[in-house]
């Protein structure tokens, strides 16, 4: 029987085609196979940047003797949980309740109904610390299911039942108003690194949204401390050496509390997620060796993205992998010789003292990771970009990771708005073009019969259905790149995917709830909801934000639908967002624009007018995040946000509103700016 993954869209299911093991993707077939073979199906669950993947792919997937085994007792089927979130949230939640934790690569046992009843996630090829051998977990598998195979069937339709209860389970409502914010800022002081920046300890993760909703509120409210918090993480990030010092962009996470050793994939979303956090920082921030670093960092961040991920089509590659030929980090670590060698002793030794490169080393075999601790001298800043340029010309010739190239339609929206608002702010008119050529592809390749795909590579798109999280982040960024080029075609896309979500996605049985899969995709064990915001933003919360902006943009018709839909979605997890504030941060920041009005700023003038283009800049530069900004003559169609807006006195001027109330319309950035406070 062959492998069956020769033709997938997905990097990981290719780089399992070679496999010994009979792979199926994820189909109807695959289960009918097992029925008819009565065995049980071997699933398993990763994604194309993962390590552990990797190490078990090496030690399992391609040994013959296990692939014989598993070719015999299983119908294997491979899952790249990037192409198909629906499939990995509803398995991770059987791991999780079954082990306490979850993880990938994921391996689970279910029956030919897809019902789970054994569930893990790596296993070596031998026992070790505790776990079972892989080989010796296949076999009492198949023991279990033929010696005892109808209670096993039994026990699985019950875990499934039990999961099905779980995922339908709601929160009862309860607003997330400026004193439930508030609450939320002093939960985050108590959890916070006062040492290191961010929450918690190791492995630490990059807090991007909860970054993003301390900003807004210290815009709202004043709060020293929020800025605070941000300042400190964001500097002690980009110091450590999970920031790359030379090439720009940042790993998944830092496996110490430090930011000193990251695994090392670079995925699209953080680094969108990132850029976004540090533009907004470098605008905000009255510290200026703050404000410069956060806008070298966001430079160098967007230059990785356009450089190292953008796709040939014009999007966004999904991730860099966390290894090189199998050994994480050999790309990126240096020694104290490797740095000599290529820089000269002078130089190298200097180089060593600045990147803290150490001979003891902060990695493995004695290799550091870069930390750039202090920021070069303007006397030493040539020699530090001449140092940088021959390090990276150095590393470009070293085994390079391999690249993820799906195009993601969720981590590409957020693409869309880190680059079109960061762009917008900075004056980098080149980040939203980018952002234009990302939201072409997508809208051009993406969307078939009206309706976002999941993914595409190479110019040829996936068959799996778009998750909530599609619509809601493409929105999201459609409405950025709409306020960031007045171009009401982005408008009028992004209104129809949130008619489009709010059709097919609505909890019929929780008001303001929705559910991560649509009424129409294909039938799981149950469809999942996820509510908090981990990696990403969750699916509801990207489309409660998209909404809440949709609400001052659209037409007066449709956009009172928006406004209550979006409070509804807030006010539904407002008891999660409060108790666990790190884990609803995207819906922490919607609820902080909402706390403002949403704030909007409608500025009009001729499209050659310099004053209504230095109004639009200011506004751009200065007003708080979360602001709803746009732009263009009185009355431009397909903008309602400029309609009945005309000139002042034949000047072009700027109308700033809160919710419903609008004050008088100003024509001096003087005067924008004390409208804006």
């Amino acid at each position: 029987m062959p492998n069956r993954l020769a033709n997938s869209t997905s990097p990981y299911l290719l780089q399992h085609a070679a496999n010994p093991i009979n792979w199926w993707p994820w189909c109807p077939e695959a289960f009918a196979e097992a029925r008819e073979r009565d065995v049980p199906v071997l699933l398993s669950v990763g994604y194309a940047a993962c390590h552990w993947c990797h190490v078990m792919a090496h030690e399992s997937f391609e040994n013959a003797e296990t692939a014989a085994q598993i070719n015999a007792e299983f119908v294997a089927i491979k899952v790249d949980r990037e192409e198909r979130p629906d499939i990995d949230a509803v398995y991770m939640a059987a791991t999780q309740a079954m082990t306490g934790s979850g993880g990938w690569p994921m391996t689970c046992f279910l029956t030919p109904a897809s019902e789970p009843f054994q569930c893990g996630t790596y296993y070596p090829p031998a026992p070790r610390q505790g776990m079972p051998g892989f080989r010796q977990l296949l076999s009492a598998v198949t023991k279990a299911w033929r010696e005892d195979g109808e209670r096993v069937r039994d026990a699985a339709g019950q875990i499934a039942g039990r999961l099905a209860e779980t995922a339908g389970a709601s929160l009862a409502p309860s607003a997330l108003d400026p004193a439930a914010l508030e609450r939320a800022l002093t939960t985050l002081v108590g959890e916070f690194d006062l040492d290191n920046g961010g929450f918690g300890g190791a492995p630490k993760f990059p807090p991007s949204m909860t970054l993003e909703f301390l900003l807004r509120h210290h815009e709202r409210t004043g709060s020293a401390r929020a800025l605070e918090m941000v300042e400190l993480t964001c500097e002690r990030m980009a110091r450590g050496g999970m920031y790359d010092q030379l090439g720009g962009g940042f790993a998944r996470y830092s496996v110490d509390a430090r930011w000193v050793v990251p695994h090392f994939e670079k995925m699209l979303y953080d680094n969108a997620l990132l850029l976004r956090a540090y533009a907004h920082l470098a605008r905000r921030t009255a510290h200026a060796p703050t404000a410069a670093l956060a806008r070298r960092v966001a430079e160098e961040t967007a230059a990785f993205l356009l450089g190292d991920l953008r796709t040939a089509e014009g999007g966004f590659a999904a991730a860099l992998d966390a290894d090189t030929d199998g050994v994480e980090g050999l790309t990126y670590a240096w020694t104290p010789e490797q740095l000599r060698e290529v820089l000269g002793d002078e130089d190298g030794d200097w180089a060593a003292e600045l990147l803290t490169v150490t001979p003891a080393g902060t990695f493995e075999h004695g290799s550091s990771t870069l930390q750039l601790l202090a920021e070069p001298t303007p006397f030493d800043e040539p020699r530090w970009q001449r140092v940088r340029a021959a390090l990276l010309a150095t590393r470009a010739a070293r085994p390079q990771p391999a690249r993820d190239d799906k195009v993601v339609t969720a981590w590409n929206g957020l693409a869309i708005t880190a680059l079109a608002e960061a762009g917008a702010a900075l004056g980098r008119t080149d980040w939203v073009d980018a952002a234009a050529g990302a939201a072409t592809l997508l809208l051009g390749l993406h969307m078939v019969d009206g309706r976002p795909r999941r993914s595409s590579r190479g110019g040829v798109v996936g068959a799996a259905g778009g998750v909530l999280e599609d619509y809601g982040c493409l929105a999201d960024g459609l409405l950025a790149l709409h306020q960031a080029t007045g171009a009401a075609q982005w408008l009028d896309a992004a209104l129809g995917l949130l008619d489009s979500a709010l059709e097919h996605f609505a909890d019929p049985e929780q008001p303001g709830g929705y559910l991560d899969t649509a009424d129409d995709a294909e039938s799981l064990l149950h469809r999942p909801r996820d509510l908090t915001d981990g990696a990403t933003p969750s699916g509801a919360a990207a489309l409660a934000g998209a909404l809440l902006t949709a609400s001052v943009l659209a037409d007066p018709a449709r956009a009172g639908r928006y406004g209550e839909a979006s409070a509804a979605a807030v006010s539904a997890v407002g008891a999660l967002a409060g108790r666990h504030p790190r884990f609803a941060g995207h819906w922490l920041t919607v609820a902080e624009a909402a706390a403002r009005g949403p704030l909007q700023v409608a500025v009009v003038g001729g499209a050659d007018d310099e004053r209504r283009l230095a109004l639009r800049s200011y506004t751009q530069r200065v007003a708080p995040g979360g602001t709803v900004v746009v732009a263009g003559e009185p009355d431009a169609p397909g903008i309602p946000l400029l309609a009945g807006r005309p000139l002042v006195d034949g000047l072009a001027a700027a109308y700033v509103c809160r919710g419903f109330v609008c004050d008088r319309p100003v024509t001096t950035e003087r005067e924008l700016a004390a409208a804006l406070r």
